[in-house]
């Protein structure tokens, strides 16, 4: 039994797809109620790194620990119970309706063979609600737009009601009004509920303006993990990313905001 002060702890952990090494002797530690942004060049390994945290993946060598017990001991209603998840692709073949797919999110809370409760349907209302969604309800979720797809995955997830959500690229198909409120809705859940998020974000600007903490990926490792206002330096983008900025601080905030510099 690990340590139960961090909600996440990996150790040693190294994981390879097939004979091609991809993350090697990770180790880190992921504290409750922080929204951690997962930054680094692509195929650096973060969308693994989010499969091995769902345990939809199991690590070559390491463990990793959840509320102080090795991940692999739960079971599959107990995480989906705890654990949700937003992928950047999402598709479905049937011709199910929108409120249909968000009520999938509440399965993981329901007793088998039992129907939903009405704090079921609640639930579902208000995600759909929160994701602007409310007036697609009926629609067959076939029938929507990549953005809107997004945006139902999204509500299902919220519906979930877990204490970790794990986002993959979850905002690259919408557009800046929709990802900015997405945004918006997901730090104050962190805020006032104590959601832990763990979101790979391509933009990092984004990154800095919502999260708390960033850990970046690179050369199969973690790199750095520090606050973001102090892990956005011209050394690390240069380093990690292969760009030149410059870094101005919020004076509200503290928060960075990245000037990329163009030749």
């Amino acid at each position: 039994m690990n340590s139960p002060e961090y909600l996440f702890s990996i150790r040693n952990l190294s994981f390879s797809y097939r004979s091609t090494r991809v993350l090697e002797n990770i180790n880190i530690e992921l504290h409750r109620g922080k929204f951690y942004g997962l930054i680094g060049g692509n195929g650096s390994g973060k969308s693994t790194l989010l499969e091995l945290l769902m345990a939809t993946l199991q690590p070559d060598s390491g463990t990793l620990y959840y509320k102080g017990q090795a991940l692999h001991l739960y079971s599959r209603q107990e995480l989906a119970s705890s654990l949700a998840l937003v992928p950047q692709h999402f598709s479905m073949d049937f011709e199910y309706s929108v409120s249909d797919v968000v009520l999938m999110g509440r399965h993981p809370h329901i007793p088998r063979f039992s129907s939903p409760a009405s704090h079921d349907f609640e639930a579902v209302d208000i995600a759909m609600a929160t994701m602007d969604i409310s007036h697609l309800k009926n629609r067959p979720v076939i029938a929507l737009s990549g953005g809107e797809l997004q945006r139902v995955v999204m509500a299902r997830a919220l519906a979930q009601e877990t204490e970790v959500l794990i986002l993959d690229e979850a905002t690259s198909n919408l557009d800046i009004q929709h990802t900015i409120s997405i945004m918006k809705v997901i730090r104050q859940r962190v805020l006032d509920k104590g959601l832990t998020v763990i979101a790979a974000i391509h933009d990092l600007n984004l990154a800095a303006a919502f999260c708390d903490n960033c850990l970046v990926l690179k050369e199969k490792n973690i790199y750095a993990n520090a606050p973001v206002k102090d892990i956005f330096t011209p050394e690390l983008l240069r380093e990690v990313f292969s760009v030149d900025a410059q870094i101005e601080h919020s004076t509200k905030s503290g928060h960075p905001k990245i000037q990329f510099t163009y030749q």
